[in-house]
């Protein structure tokens, strides 16, 4: 069965349709100039495209930049460059060329920005703003922002914060316990992280004025998420060095402190690729438990901000009822009016994972989604059903059949404090049966054991990557996995005249 994106249904609609920012839809081994381009952003639907196809990128240093269907020639980026100024650059450029060329056609515009995905590179203005403004450590950020959650009713009423996190390999140290040269450091990483976010904030504002300029404000469904939980990949004690860290940060390798520690003044410039410590993630996921890949809501619950001021979408106004990612593709096509085939392409479409939401856009008392979601991320699994959710957290190298769910009342207590298995192990062992049989429909199984032979095992196509290549003078600079092939986890020399 086929999958057509909300770009391609929207432009056999009669809308442009335009994306800047993070594919990252590609395989790794399609990504390069001679790889099979059928699953580049356009063609999947959109008509004009500019960004990187990888996971993440340097922010001042952009590795590969791809613009429609090629990679961008880039010999020295500008003093000053910035990717999410850019980005946010180039959507406003494309929205004005179609409203110039024809202003009643409609557009849908993905922005994907390459922030706040690591590295943490952020402009150093906006990083001097931060400085000095987390000195007093994540313990006591994360219970003022509780406190400032439920001032403002984004949580709701009696909401707990869940204690600090302390399952193994995911276990963050008390603040004040932490050494004074350690405290420093790792309030700088998260000065970096907020200077990032609030150039985010920057260009919304930037990408919002420049649409009422063209007085298409009002009549816009505007749509600010993000993807997933904070991000625990810096580890215990963070790094100035992401990719090392990434790839030895869960083999127990020590970071080299000394070494972060003496490039603290360039942290968040083009010359070091910093993450912050896990303990700032579990401030970013306030008051949830655990990070970005977990099952528990730490790992998955995110801002959803929507703005149409022409669709009776009122401003100002909270939600908490529970919608999914799922439900934007249907609850779009709701409101456009673009019906989605059976059929696509001479194949049979997939069954919508989501539903129609629009109603609760519109109104506090709609019923929010009602149908059961199905989580699952490296051997983490979870199941939510009518506010219930059974949730597991994996431990790597470890049975799947031998460790402990949990299940959570999400009404009562949405940030999984008090553990209801033994008080209803009849419902517990109902979601785990539902979420077996959703594993099965949805092609979840094999489950990754959390072994890492997937980085390490290949299918046998792309082989031929890695036999020995000639790169001349005057090449245009190869994609970021092809290049890996050439060096990772096989023995190298490399020689270099450099003057």
């Amino acid at each position: 069965p086929l999958a057509p994106t909300m770009a391609e249904l929207l432009r056999d609609a009669g809308y442009q349709t335009l994306m800047v920012g993070k594919w990252h839809l590609t395989k790794d081994s399609e990504q390069n100039d001679a790889g099979d381009r059928s699953s580049w952003p356009c063609q999947r639907g959109f008509d004009r495209y500019y960004g990187f196809l990888d996971g993440f990128t340097n922010l001042h240093q952009p590795h590969r930049m791809i613009s429609d269907n090629h990679a961008v020639d880039v010999d020295e980026y500008p003093e000053g460059y910035y990717l999410t100024d850019d980005l946010t650059d180039r959507a406003v450029a494309m929205i004005r060329e179609s409203k110039a060329s024809d202003p009643d056609k409609p557009f849908f515009l993905y922005h994907a920005q390459g922030a706040v995905h690591a590295p943490l590179h952020a402009k150093a203005e906006d990083i001097a703003r931060h400085d000095g403004r987390y000195d007093e450590g994540w313990d006591v950020v994360r219970e003022r922002r509780h406190r400032r959650q439920l001032e403002l009713g984004v949580i709701p009423p009696g909401t707990a914060l869940a204690p600090r996190n302390t399952e193994d390999g995911d276990d963050v140290p008390a603040w004040d316990e932490l050494d004074p040269q350690r405290r420093r450091l790792f309030a700088k990483y998260m000065s970096v992280y907020a200077a990032m976010v609030d150039n985010i904030d920057q260009n919304v504002g930037r990408l919002r004025a420049a649409l009422e300029e063209m007085g298409e404000w009002d009549n816009t469904l505007f749509v600010f998420t993000s993807d997933n939980g904070g991000s625990r990949e810096g580890e215990r004690d963070g790094t100035s060095a992401y990719f090392r860290t990434l790839h030895f940060g869960r083999t127990g390798a020590e970071e080299p402190l000394e070494e972060d520690l003496a490039r603290i003044d360039e942290m968040g410039g083009p010359t070091t690729m910093p993450h912050y410590p896990r303990g700032w993630a579990m401030v970013s996921n306030t008051p949830f438990r655990l990070y970005k890949i977990n099952a528990h809501r730490g790992g998955h619950s995110v801002p959803f901000v929507v703005s149409w001021p022409d669709g009776e979408v009122p401003g100002g106004e909270l939600r908490d009822q529970f919608v999914h990612v799922t439900d934007l593709l249907p609850t779009v096509l709701s409101i456009t009016g673009v019906d989605r085939p059976d059929q696509w392409r001479g194949g049979p479409v997939l069954p919508l994972a989501g539903e129609d939401v629009g109603a609760t856009l519109r109104s506090a008392e709609a019923a929010g989604r009602r149908a059961d979601v199905i989580i699952e991320n490296e051997g983490h699994r979870g199941y939510r059903r009518q506010g219930w959710e059974a949730v597991t957290r994996h431990a790597p190298r470890t049975s799947f059949s031998e460790e402990h769910w949990e299940l959570f009342d999400m009404a009562a207590d949405p940030s999984q404090t008090r553990d209801l298995a033994e008080a209803h192990p009849e419902l517990l062992a109902e979601l785990r049966e539902a979420w077996d049989a959703g594993a099965w429909a949805n092609q979840i199984f094999p489950l990754d054991e959390g072994t890492g032979y997937r980085f390490l095992l290949r299918p046998p196509w792309t082989e031929r990557y890695d036999r020995p290549v000639v790169l001349r003078p005057g090449m245009p600079q190869l994609d970021r996995w092809r290049s890996q092939r050439l060096i990772l986890w096989r023995d190298v020399s490399v020689t270099a005249r450099v003057s």
